[in-house]
């Protein structure tokens, strides 16, 4: 009997997607109070903070990654594998992949406007700083129309999977098929994520050096009072940080299980789920981490009481 012809789901396959369907349970609920607590503004009449709007549309973006990437392929974790359709094909690809862009480009600004906030005060800043408001929200949209335009051809690229008489060919029976993308598109494709973690990884290796100047300052003040705003602003730029780092690591990882899912034919169903359990850890994990930074103080850092 060929890997084909197995169409229950294996053990890991199942454990994985219960792991998977446990980070929808908790991704979602934490994703939606960080969305409520930080757009409740608005419903009282008062003007979102710019953090605020990053952290809204970070979790629209979070929950549209654990949904697409759970649902519909995940709906009962004991099912067998189904056929994937043309049309499925279509809005999946194209739902994941503006999602996930989106979620990139947010996660940037949010980085971004950090380290505008943490960086010393001069004429220059001063004026960026009182801007800061409107580019933020610009920002945000243009992540939201920037995602979707650059992805527009996915839809004409990706259809479903095509129909053989070779039993042994795995991927044309469950796998969506993808045709027509030259090395340009895919340099592009590499080109966008790398641009935008670059400028993560930029703004938190300044970060990590500004703060490590101003420690170093402060041992030789001696104060009785604290600065409990430049503390409030060090927690903060740790958590974002952390935050960071957490999504560098899940995009590496995944990166890796692409290479590995490309040349392993027969562990493509283990691997597309050991995948998918690597895209859903950042929207799972990073709202726990903006909401339970600081257990001491029930508001955090990110939450203006």
């Amino acid at each position: 009997m060929s890997p084909c012809d197995k169409s229950l789901k294996t053990t890991e396959e199942v454990a994985l997607q219960i792991l998977l369907l446990c980070q929808f349970g908790i991704g979602t609920i934490t994703n939606v109070f960080l969305f409520v607590y930080n757009f409740s503004p608005i419903l009282m009449g008062f003007q979102q903070r710019p953090r605020q709007v990053i952290l809204s549309h970070i979790a629209v973006t979070n929950a549209l990654v654990l949904f697409i990437t759970t649902f519909p392929n995940s709906k009962v974790a004991f099912a067998p594998r189904s056929h994937q359709t043309d049309l499925k094909c279509k809005l999946e690809h194209f739902t994941r992949l503006v999602s996930r862009s989106t979620n990139l480009c947010s996660t940037c600004v949010l980085s971004v406007h950090q380290f505008v906030t943490l960086a010393p005060v001069n004429r220059g800043k001063v004026i960026l700083r009182a801007s800061v408001p409107n580019w933020v929200s610009y920002s945000c949209y243009s992540c939201w129309f920037f995602s979707v335009l650059s992805n527009i051809y996915i839809p004409i690229k990706v259809t479903g999977p095509q129909k053989t008489e070779n039993n042994t060919d795995c991927k044309s029976k469950f796998f969506c098929t993808t045709s027509g993308f030259s090395v340009g598109i895919i340099f592009l494709l590499f080109s966008h994520d790398t641009i935008f973690m670059s400028i993560m990884v930029w703004t938190s290796v300044s970060m990590v050096l500004l703060l490590h100047r101003h420690r170093h300052r402060m041992q030789h003040i001696l104060t009785t009072t604290r600065d409990h705003r430049g503390q409030a602003e060090t927690r903060a730029t740790h958590t974002i940080l952390m935050v960071v780092v957490t999504f560098v690591g899940f995009y590496l990882l995944h990166i890796i299980c692409i290479i590995f899912y490309t040349f392993f034919i027969y562990s493509h169903q283990f691997l597309k789920h050991c995948n998918q359990v690597l895209v859903a850890g950042f929207p799972t994990i990073s709202p726990l981490l903006l909401i339970f930074r600081d257990p001491k103080d029930p508001c955090s850092v990110f939450f203006n009481c």
